[in-house]
Formats: structure tokens, sequence, C-alpha cells
């Protein structure tokens, strides 16, 4: 058993590796980047179209790639040279920046092209994510591989506070998004600078072809596994119904009545609260009845969801959206660590392959719901009514799936 000093000073070792300094340098730009150039898109999108569905589409259009290609992507996150192909990715965001980039300082540009733009960001993402997942390994040793996973979760949350909040910033100091896109722009042209000085250990390991037996494989895994259906099934219904991140453009223009940057720090909201809770959770670990609390937790980012639909104060909305960042992070240790614990090491790939196309179906495909409902019944109707939905799916995964109710502890402590 490791010590506990190498939580402390010795749990930072992982940035005495080049490569792995590199790689978290490199994804802080993208994410950055990445995040940033939402805030832009969103609010240029609502200020073209003034409609709600618009938003929503932005959204879905992000989503198909990654669930039509998903097999494709994997197979190639094993088949090339994993470097290679991040860096490949990274290109890829700095060219959809560059056309966005052009196609605002045309004047400006039919939502159509911002979508069309928008689906082949969808694209780059499909291939990223996989090899983002694969390479981590490569780069420290296997021994110190729990650490390095810790500080690759904090490099995010930090990156997916800053990204919007700046990308907010600068859209209303320029009074635009060509600056915002210019910036995402550089920053992914640095992140594939800095990924080609990337080298990674190779290590053997043997793997299945990707084919479409392996993929139901791991569908028939997480279908006979109820604490992993319940836990995967639940986590993505209620961020699917509750998830109000697609409308706050017209929070901020509209109920709110601030701007560009107040829409940056409604978007940075939610990953403070993710990164507040995610700090807890590494001091004070869940020991028992993790799946309780994680019904509970569900049930409070449906609270959480309502309040926020409801609010009409800026500092209020803020704080409620902290706290839908708080208690997803609950459900989101809880899923994650359900799933690499209770998961066969020789099934864990599937498994993970289908999962993130859950985790893209309650993001992406969620901002698309939540558009078409605001579409229908109003913006205001529409968070409520999804905040509802995840109590109402907390009450019914809590029936429907006793097995995740009665779960108790997320590691069995070894006797």
């Amino acid at each position: 058993m490791a010590e506990t000093g190498d939580n402390g000073a010795g749990g930072r070792v992982v940035f005495t590796y080049p490569a792995f300094r590199r790689y978290e340098l490199a994804r802080f730009l993208i994410v950055v980047s990445i995040e940033m150039q939402s805030v832009a898109v969103a609010w240029q999108v609502y200020d073209i179209t003034r409609q709600a569905l618009a938003l929503g589409l932005t959204g879905l259009v992000q989503f198909l790639p990654g669930a039509l290609l998903f097999l494709v992507s994997g197979h190639a996150a094993d088949a090339i040279h994993r470097r290679r192909l991040l860096t490949t990715c990274y290109a890829g965001f700095a060219l959809c920046s560059a056309m966005l980039l052009a196609l605002s300082i045309h004047g400006a540009p039919r939502v159509i092209f911002i979508y069309a733009v928008m689906t082949l960001v969808g694209v780059v993402r499909s291939f990223s994510g996989p090899v983002t997942r694969a390479i981590l390994p490569q780069l420290v040793p296997i021994e110190i591989f729990p650490s390095a996973v810790a500080w690759h979760s904090s490099v995010y949350q930090t990156a997916s506070i800053l990204g919007p909040a700046i990308g907010g910033l600068i859209y209303a100091a320029y009074r635009g998004p060509e600056a915002v896109y210019a910036t995402a722009l550089a920053a992914a042209a640095v992140a594939g600078v800095v990924t080609l000085g990337i080298r990674t250990t190779q290590r053997a390991i043997p793997r299945e072809p990707v084919s479409w037996k392996t993929v139901f494989a791991g569908l028939h895994y997480i279908w006979r596994e109820k604490v992993i259906l319940g836990s995967i099934s639940l986590d993505l219904v209620a961020v699917l119904l509750g998830g109000a991140v697609a409308l706050l453009p017209i929070y901020a223009r509209v109920i709110l009545r601030t701007g560009p940057w107040g829409l940056g720090i409604l978007r940075a909201a939610p990953g403070v609260g993710a990164a507040l809770m995610a700090i807890f959770l590494g001091y004070r670990p869940l020991r028992r009845r993790a799946g309780a609390a994680m019904l509970w937790c569900v049930a409070g980012f449906g609270v959480a969801t309502i309040i926020f639909g409801l609010s009409r104060s800026l500092i209020v909305s803020v704080l409620s959206l902290v706290l839908v960042g708080a208690t997803d992070m609950v459900s989101v240790v809880i899923r994650g660590t359900l799933v690499q614990v209770n998961t066969p090491d020789e099934m864990r790939g599937r498994v993970n392959a289908v999962d993130m196309v859950f985790i893209g179906a309650s993001n992406e495909l969620g901002e698309f719901e939540s558009g078409l409902t605001a579409h229908w019944f109003g913006a205001v109707p529409a968070v409520i009514l999804g905040g509802i939905g995840a109590i109402a799916a907390t009450a019914l995964w809590a029936w429907w799936f006793p097995a995740l109710r009665r779960a108790d502890k997320l590691v069995e402590s070894p006797d």
C-alpha cells in the first residue's frame, strides 16, 4: 500500500516527466481554446437568430459526428501513432478556429456556415477524445499513474473555468467574436507545437480488433451489470434533461440583462463547483453509501437547476450553477469509479468506449434537447421542467435499480 506522503509533495512527481508536462500544457491550452470559442459561438449564433432552437442545434451538430464515428476514432487511437494523431487533432481545432475567424471577418455569417464548422469541430473531437485517454498511460510510469490522472482532472477543470470567462471578457472588450476566434486559433496552434515535443513510451498491449462485435460486447456487459447500467443511465438522463448550458446566452442577454462577460462567468460557474467538489472528494473520499449519495446529488442537481431557472439575479444564478457543477461532479466520480473498478480489465476498453458515447449524448445532445424545449415552451419553463425531470428521474432510478440504491463501498478494502 502506498504511503500517504505520496499524496502530498510526492504526488507532484509526475511533473518531473517532460512528456507529461508538455501533454498537460497542450491539453490546458486546447481546452481553454475550445471553451472560449464555445462562448463566442453561442453568443454569435443567438445574436444572429434570436432562437433557442438554434442554440440547441449547435450542440446537436457537435454530437452527431462522435456518435457516428466512435468505432473509427477508437480504432485510429490504437492503429496510428498517438502523438501524431493528437497533434493532427489540435491542428484540426486550430483550422476550425481559423474558419470561424474568416467567416466573422467577412461580415455576419449565415448560421448554416457556423453549423458546418461546428460539425467539423465534432469530427475532430471524436478523434481527440479516445487518443487523449489512450496516450496518458504512455507518459509516466504505471506506479504513479493514479497521480497523473488526478492532476489531469485538475488541469482540465482549471481550463474549463478560465476558458469561458476569458472568452466572454474578450468578446465584450472587442465587441465581437473575431478576437475570441483569433485567440482560440493561437492557443490551439501553440498546443499543437507543444505536442510535437512529446516523447511517449510505447507499451506492447494486446488489443482485440475494433468491430461491431466488440462494441456490442460492451453494451451487453453494461446491460447485465445493473449497478453500472443504473449509474451511467441516471447520469445521462439527468444531464440530458437538466442541462441549462445551451440556454445561457438567452439568460445572459434577455433575463439577467448582462453581456458576453456575464455569459462567460455563467459558463465558468459549473466548472468552479466541479473543481471545488473534486478537491473536497480528494480529501474526503466517499467511504459508504455511494449509491444513495449519487441519487441524492442527482436530485440536488435538479433542485439547483430549478433555482437557476427561477433566478433573476446574476449572483443567485452563478451560485446555483456552482451547485449544479458540484452535485454533478459527485455523480461523475461515483459513476467513473464504479465503471473502472467493477469492470474486468479485459472489458474496460469496450465499456469506456460506450461510456464516452453516453457522455457525449448527455452534453451535446442535452444542449439540443434544451434548445428544442425552449423553442416550444420558452427558456425559463424549459430549464425548470428539466430540473423537475432530473428529480423525477432520480426517484424512478431509485425504484428501477435497487442495486444502485443499495451500493455501499466504491472500493472494497483488502482484508
